[in-house]
């Protein structure tokens, strides 16, 4: 609202909504604005300029911005000027020298119609590091979040890491335009919002389509006096346009707003999802604060990854939940369409139904007939409710969390039913299939009487701000919980799905169940077929295999069950390749897996990429298996230092050879008797493939070579087929679980914000009720003077300054300490505090556990803890 006050007309919730917010001719004081013409022209500056740059004011006007910057500066304002995209694009440059002196600014530039605008501030971030880094580090922790409350907390915590406000909240709009406070992160006694609702009045229309051009918005003080734009307007009598402007004032109603809840600065960014805004960042802080522009672009490009990712999160659950009711709506076709008389069965539809879209009951309406099951309204009340809906709904599935908005004078009846979703079964909105939902009686929470008063406040009459934000407490009656969006699309599918089974002419179905009669009987046939294949091969193994004189049980079945289980594997690779060409080193990689657990290097795979055929691949299985049985019982695999080879190359010809040597085991002799396994080496690639096979008992090791002819080779020239993932020892890293910190409040004190928030977690692992972090001594010792720790952490060096001021007071007050390092400057601590202990970095559980429980024993601190006080026992 202008200062002018309103027309007389009648005061409503338009009156914030008519605000120019972008128009209000001034900025705040913690920086300047240059406002150029198309030729780079100065056509308006705020009135602070002087007091930033070496200019008088007075004459700037009409000058160009060549005479008052350097060429250096002029030039990389155009180039980033260039890269603008989108007319609500902001380039931003951090650490800029506008003058040829020693100031240096960080700039932001944007266009607003044919003038730019250059905003700039001093830069108070000598040496902010990697700001690319300290992102995906936050992100990559966003990610690690399990569910959507947690990783909202997350998007909290760091963002006021990030930033230092007092407060930081997420906040989330819901259909109609109130907020809630999702997540909270705040200093200790300042109160919790969490969980408290916001009325929409409190963010006005044009300030949420600022909301969505401008990302972030910080206002530094409410107590600031604003500088004024001058001209205040161009030459047809316009006031410049701030709609971009990251040094905008602020309104009038909006500082009373922040006033009557006792912050002093705050910082919002917007949470934009699929191009609505889903919600804000806000941040707030009880006394003057501003954080480094390069700081504040930091937040904003971390809030633009948070949006990504609830975007993703949200989709990913949607598309979960919709396929989930397309499967069931295909259950429902084909149960239907078996039998149509399920229609007239509210029981199984209510089952079927209720399984896609949650709902308490279910009414079915056919021809005039009826039928219920579960929560519903009485016969009366579901025909009105029929007849509102054939001239409502035209013919789409329709949703209402509040029935007497469809009906008046509805009243739920007997059931308290307060919310329905109508799905038309028929062609015309005459036959539907109605879901209902149970009244809801909750208790909202708001931040204070969200029925704003109409006052003659101090800005003329209008909607004056609430005082008082103390919690309000709302009942909402006469509504069930609402049906989302997804679930009006999954009733849409349904709709589709009921008319077609409706549609359908009993003789198409007919044919579609003898259509699939005859695929069934094929494939009992095919799979017969191979049943009987595999179990006649099985046996002739159980018969060939028939132990020597003197062979326990034990052993015969230990080598049936090694022969199925060769075939098994090979199985298992031929399948997942969708009984196809499968590689040869995936089944020398399986035997390797099975028999050479811990020594699968002594076994020395040399070949190309090459696969073979099912019939093929199954042959060569067992007779790498006898091979490596042998080897592992008899030969060079036999002992420590023996090994063998598997080496295999395709011929000219396209035929494989296939060769295996072992060496270094035990002298070798040929067999005095051939056993089957023998005769599987020597017989199963030429009688099953048509190829050849060869095997030397050389004393020096077994040689075989075997040539498996081209027909049932596929060469590749990459890997086919699902990778063998071969058995580790087991090695199982349990939970560290103590209770080391129970019960006590740690101070961290460390300037890295990843590498805090790690500590922060081990800290909790160890059993911390709670742990403050701060990134300076001026904040380590405000809240040491707040809250008394139990123990402390401090980290040597921050940045300019280090942490012996905050060890000092913390030995005043007998508060137990250690410093932590990642370099070494104990030699740089005060005599006096030599003798305390030090954490090397990083960090982790082991040492942090062991370094914690020598302070505690040290200073006795186990005992202390168990005084029921928070000073030492005495």
């Amino acid at each position: 609202m202008s200062d002018s006050g309103l027309p007389s007309d009648e005061v409503d919730l338009t009156n914030c909504d008519r605000e120019p917010i972008h128009q209000l001719g001034a900025i705040q004081p913690i920086g300047f604005l240059l406002v150029l013409t198309a030729d780079w022209i100065i056509s308006n500056v705020s009135a602070n300029v002087g007091e930033y740059l070496e200019v008088d004011r007075e004459k700037l006007i009409g000058r160009p911005a060549s005479e008052i910057l350097t060429k250096q500066a002029i030039h990389t304002l155009r180039n980033r000027l260039a890269l603008l995209r989108g007319k609500d694009a902001l380039e931003r440059v951090f650490r800029m020298q506008l003058q040829n002196n020693n100031k240096y600014f960080d700039v932001a530039l944007h266009m607003s119609g044919l003038r730019v605008m250059i905003e700039a501030e001093p830069s108070t971030e000598h040496d902010y590091g990697d700001a690319t880094g300290t992102v995906r580090g936050m992100v990559n922790r966003l990610e690690q979040a399990p569910d959507m409350q947690s990783f909202f907390n997350e998007g909290a915590r760091q963002v006021r890491a990030l930033t230092g406000f007092d407060r930081v909240m997420v906040y989330r709009f819901s259909p109609e335009g109130s907020g809630e406070v999702v997540a909270e992160s705040a200093k200790s006694g300042i109160g919790s919002f969490f969980g408290l609702h916001y009325p929409a009045t409190d963010i006005p229309k044009q300030a949420r389509e600022l909301y969505l051009r401008s990302l972030l918005r910080v206002i530094s003080d409410i107590d600031a006096v604003p500088v004024p734009v001058e001209p205040a307007v161009d030459e047809y009598g316009v006031p410049v346009d701030l709609s971009l402007s990251v040094l905008r004032s602020v309104s009038r109603i909006h500082i009373e707003y922040l006033r009557n809840m006792g912050v002093r600065a705050s910082m919002s960014i917007s949470i934009v999802v699929e191009g609505r805004l889903w919600g804000l960042i806000a941040c707030h802080h009880y006394s003057p604060r501003c954080p480094s522009f390069e700081r504040r672009s930091v937040a904003e490009l971390f809030a633009q990854m948070f949006a990504m990712r609830i975007e993703a999160r949200e989709r990913k659950e949607v598309v979960e939940y919709e396929r989930r009711a397309r499967d069931i709506s295909d259950q429902l076709l084909g149960a239907v369409a078996s039998d149509e008389t399920l229609l007239n069965d509210p029981n199984w539809l209510s089952t079927i139904l209720t399984s896609a879209i949650p709902a308490d009951g279910v009414g079915v309406w056919i021809n005039g007939n009826y039928a219920f099951s579960g929560l519903t309204p009485n016969t009366g009340e579901f025909a009105r409710i029929i007849q509102a809906l054939s001239t409502t709904a035209a013919g789409r599935a329709y949703a209402t969390d509040q029935i007497s908005t469809l009906v008046p004078g509805f009243g739920g009846g007997k059931a308290n039913v307060a919310g329905l979703l109508a799905i038309p079964i028929s062609r015309t909105p005459r036959d539907y299939v109605v879901l209902f939902r149970s009244e809801i009686i909750r208790s909202v929470r708001w931040a204070g009487d969200p029925h704003k008063p109409v006052q003659y406040g101090p800005n003329g009459p209008r909607l004056t701000p609430r005082e008082s934000f103390e919690e309000w407490k709302e009942t909402v009656v006469g509504r069930s919980l609402p049906f989302t969006p997804s679930e009006l699309r999954v009733a849409e599918t349904l709709r589709a799905t009921l008319i077609e089974v409706v549609l359908r002419l009993s003789d198409e179905a007919s044919a579609e169940r003898q259509e699939a009669t005859s695929r069934q009987e094929l494939l009992i046939a095919e799979l017969n077929h191979r049943v009987r294949n595999i179990l006649s091969l099985i046996r002739g193994l159980i018969r060939q295999s028939k132990p020597a004189d003197g062979t326990s049980i034990e052993d015969f079945v230990a080598v049936i069950d090694g022969r199925v289980h060769a075939l098994a594997r090979a199985h298992n690779q031929i399948t997942d390749d969708h009984w196809g060409p499968a590689p040869v080193k995936n089944l020398l990689d399986a035997e390797a897996a099975a028999f050479l657990t811990t020594q699968k290097d002594r076994l020395i795979l040399k070949g190309p990429p090459v696969l073979l055929n099912p019939q093929a691949y199954s042959t060569l299985a067992l007779v790498v298996h006898e091979l490596v049985t042998n080897s592992v019982k008899y030969g060079s695999l036999s002992v420590g230092t023996g090994e063998a080879i598997a080496e295999w190359s395709v011929r000219d010809s396209g035929d494989l050879n296939f060769c295996w040597r072992e060496r270094g085991g035990p002298e070798v002799f040929p067999p005095n008797r051939k056993g089957f396994g023998t005769t599987i080496i020597e017989h199963s690639v030429p009688y099953d493939l048509g190829g050849t096979a060869k095997v030397e008992y050389a004393r020096d090791g077994v040689r075989a070579d075997f040539v498996i002819p081209a027909k049932h080779v596929v060469q590749t020239t990459a890997l086919a087929g699902n990778k063998i993932h071969l058995p580790q020892d087991s090695q199982v890293d349990s939970p560290h679980v103590t209770d080391l910190l129970r019960g006590k409040e740690v101070l961290l004190v460390e300037d890295s914000l990843i590498i805090a928030l790690d500590a922060e977690d081990l800290l909790d692992r160890l059993g911390a009720s709670s742990v403050m972090t701060e990134s300076s001594a001026v904040g380590a010792i405000a809240a040491v003077e707040t809250k008394r720790p139990d123990i402390a952490i401090l980290d040597i060096n921050l940045g300019d300054h280090d942490s012996v001021p905050i060890a000092n007071r913390l030995g005043e007050l007998g508060v137990p300490f250690m410093f932590a390092t990642g370099y070494g400057e104990q030699s740089q601590l005060p005599d006096h505090h030599k003798a305390r202990p030090v954490l090397q970095k990083p960090y982790t559980l082991a040492s942090l556990s062991r370094r914690l429980n020598d302070l505690l024993e040290e200073t006795g601190a186990k005992a202390w803890s168990r005084c029921s006080g928070s000073r030492p026992c005495g």
